[in-house]
């Protein structure tokens, strides 16, 4: 595969409109907004997340590993899975699970109990049923959780002897490196952002530091959080409908940023893309993913969101030329209105390389 050889910086920057572009839990998902300065704050995850789920949308894969572009942290991902995948593809021994007839007085009740990762059950036919360990299941892991949610005696017997007779083998030293080269070669957001693969829960699939990094986005200018009230016009239970008489309003809050400007910051790294195996074409799929990503993830709450200037600094070499801050510091934004008025649009500010008019919205620049 064609590796990339030379090191790049990159200056992002998108924009919001009436939205709330990262909400934080731990505040009722206001915006996320620097206390001391009033400047808004978007985190790398949530950047991570949308080129993601850009990379899943057009490049759809059935099953684990797939066609080397598919995604390990995605939404309702039990990871686990993928770890023993990786292995079974590999031919390395992981191990024996375990099976145990259900008797057919505790089908309904073990139904009824939510299961820990690992154990299933599997029905046959006659209406006969197996709890199933499967291979490479953390046994501790499960006795924990049977521990923490206790099930009903005859239950927790049947599903004790069936733990008890799983054979697990944990991977060698040169199987997780293995089994660390796999995940590389079919994930591609492993082999971008890297992972810590390294599960108490599954087998050991090692840890993967990424060629591609970014920096929290920031706002160029403070943004003020506003709270809008909203009206539902339903409520969910028969209860709440009696006492409103029928009227069945339902208030609610919704929290946006009238127009914020962010920049973020990325690194690419040669060396580890080496290491990774992230390649030329894959470094083209992720600044296609930049520039289109939030095309594909409109929703009520992030109002309009959009890429505005992407600003690539290409080295010569795989060590690179300049300091990431360097060339960082030639690139700025100015202010194109009053700056008495809030700005409430993208066409109040320009964007300036080397204090001159930057017209595209993606630019390649080399540095010497």
């Amino acid at each position: 595969m064609d590796r990339i050889d030379k090191r790049y910086d990159f200056v992002l920057f998108f924009d919001v409109k009436d939205g709330n572009p990262n909400g934080d839990p731990d505040a009722g998902n206001l915006p996320r907004i620097d206390a001391e300065t009033g400047m808004g704050i978007v985190t790398d995850v949530c950047l991570k997340r949308k080129v993601r789920n850009y990379i899943q949308l057009i490049n759809p894969v059935n099953g684990e590993g797939g066609n080397g572009y598919d995604i390990y942290i995605k939404e309702k991902a039990v990871l686990g899975r993928s770890h023993v995948q990786a292995f079974k593809e590999l031919d390395i021994d992981l191990g024996e699970g375990a099976q145990k007839e259900i008797p057919a007085n505790l089908l309904d009740e073990l139904k009824d109990y939510p299961l820990p990762e690992g154990m299933e059950i599997k029905e046959e036919e006659e209406g006969k049923a197996q709890l199933v360990v499967g291979v490479g299941a953390d046994r501790s892991a499960i006795k924990e959780y049977i521990k923490e949610n206790p099930p009903p005696k005859n239950l927790k017997k049947l599903i004790n002897e069936t733990i008890k007779e799983v054979k697990t083998r944990k991977p060698k030293g040169d199987e997780v490196a293995k089994g660390r080269d796999w995940m590389c070669e079919n994930f591609y957001d492993v082999r971008t952002f890297g992972a810590v693969m390294s599960l108490k829960s599954a087998p050991n699939c090692g840890q993967v530091r990424g060629p591609v990094q970014l920096t929290f986005a920031r706002s160029v200018d403070p943004v003020v959080a506003l709270e809008h009230s909203i009206t539902r016009m339903a409520v969910a239970t028969e209860a709440e409908s009696e006492k409103q008489s029928g009227d069945n309003r339902t208030m609610g809050r919704k929290f946006t940023i009238p127009y914020g400007l962010y920049r973020t910051h990325g690194f690419i790294s040669a060396h580890l893309a080496e290491q990774t195996g992230f390649s030329k074409k894959d470094l083209e799929l992720f600044w296609k993913a930049l520039l289109e990503m939030f095309d594909h993830d409109h929703s009520a709450a992030r109002g309009l969101m959009s890429v505005r200037k992407l600003i690539v600094f290409e080295h010569s070499t795989a060590l690179g030329n300049k300091p990431a801050h360097e060339l960082f510091s030639r690139v700025a934004h100015k202010r194109k209105t009053d700056d008495s008025k809030p700005p409430r649009d993208f066409s109040d500010y320009e964007i300036l390389l080397d204090n001159t008019s930057m017209e595209e919205t993606f630019k390649v620049v080399n540095v010497e």
